[in-house]
């Protein structure tokens, strides 16, 4: 079941929760909304559920405009962050509540019920927990339950609202990997919303950003994070390491800090930006950079050293971060304190000349401009 989203706007008093708002999701896919608090997610969630209405635009299932059907008749699953299970049912009543609550006409047999219920609770490995209440659950047992209830009315689309927020980060990290082998497996279309960059990269198979009520862009996690559309995404998917500077002769150019950028044209303002991953570190500046950082902290605590740096002679907004294999870190042996020099091996240019801002990605270790986007 695919969805279309159509010029979707909505208010609520003089805020603009949604502006606009135009959107495919592939039908069997798993698509994460994501954005920072009031980027109008969950309000689009809610609309395609039809717990909410907007105020113009449409809602197509697989071509069928579905705009105006009230939220039971849309065959929706809804997973809530807060489980909303009900405390006075056990795990198997639960799950069978969204079937015993079926029109008549509709309801299936209390053993067919039984006999989905039973296969509900294999899927989501808790067959042995039948007969306890809410209470007797750990979090991720109850968003599991949680997940059971909503597919058992086998839902067209299967929607998902901060699912894991409530957990702690190693349950919340097993319930992502089970959820997408489940997901895989049964090939539901399903969205979910969330804040959390990481999530949204690992779980789902396309990534929609959203700001200000507006979709800022719309790939898959891959393609997102190498080649993303603007300064908010860029800034939104985890740290980056900024030079802001002027460009001249071929240089943006800030302080005692440089970068050579052929082809570049001169005297307008300019932003660089740098993954962490796309720098390295060396004891003397490169032919293509000059960009001298002391080293503030090690972090020896994971599968590489992460270093942050603050820089010297030129001003930045946040520390520099970048890292270095263990075996690296053994042989250079850097400390706190010491002067070093980051290394670019790609960077992503924003021209302030530009109607909008334009990423353009640079090979530094071929001296020349390697793609734009």
């Amino acid at each position: 079941m695919s969805i279309t989203i159509q010029n979707i706007n909505k208010t609520f008093g003089k805020f603009q929760a949604l502006n606009d708002v135009s959107l495919k999701i592939p039908e069997g896919k798993l698509t994460a909304l994501l954005g920072p608090s009031g980027s109008g997610k969950t309000t689009l969630l809610r609309i395609i559920a039809g717990l909410e209405s907007s105020d113009a635009g449409k809602i197509l299932f697989s071509g069928e405009d579905v705009s105006h059907l009230h939220v039971r008749d849309r065959n929706i699953g809804f997973v809530f962050q807060h489980y909303a299970l009900f405390r006075h049912l056990t795990v198997a009543q639960n799950i069978a509540f969204g079937l015993e609550s079926l029109p008549r006409k509709e309801r299936p047999s209390k053993q067919e019920i039984a006999q989905r219920v039973e296969k509900l609770l294999e899927m989501i490995q808790l067959p042995q927990l039948a007969d306890r209440f809410p209470s007797q659950l750990s979090g991720g047992q109850k968003q599991r339950v949680a997940l059971a209830r909503a597919l058992a009315t086998q839902p067209r689309i299967l929607l998902l609202d901060e699912p894991f927020g409530a957990l702690d980060a190693k349950v919340r990290k097993d319930l992502r990997r089970w959820l997408r082998a489940l997901h895989d497996e049964y090939h539901f279309t399903s969205i979910f919303v969330t804040h959390d960059q990481e999530e949204a990269l690992e779980l789902s198979d396309q990534v929609v950003v959203m700001s200000q009520g507006k979709v800022e862009q719309v790939d898959s996690p891959a393609q997102l994070y190498a080649r993303p559309d603007s300064r908010f995404v860029f800034d939104f998917l985890g740290h980056v390491n900024v030079l802001s500077g002027v460009v001249k002769s071929q240089k943006l150019v800030q302080g005692d800090a440089w970068v050579s950028l052929p082809g570049t044209k001169g005297d307008q303002e300019a932003q660089l930006y740098l993954r962490p991953h796309e720098v390295q570190l060396s004891r003397s500046p490169a032919t293509h950079a000059r960009l001298p950082l002391r080293i503030q902290s090690i972090s020896l605590i994971g599968s590489e050293v992460r270093l942050e740096l603050a820089p010297e002679g030129w001003e930045s907004h946040e520390l520099w971060e970048t890292g270095m294999s263990h075996a690296e870190f053994a042989r250079q042996n850097p400390t706190r304190g010491e002067l070093w020099y980051a290394v670019p091996n790609v960077g992503h240019l924003f021209e302030a000349d530009s109607h909008q801002p334009r990423a353009v990605n640079w090979d530094f270790q071929n001296a020349a401009n390697a793609s734009s986007m």
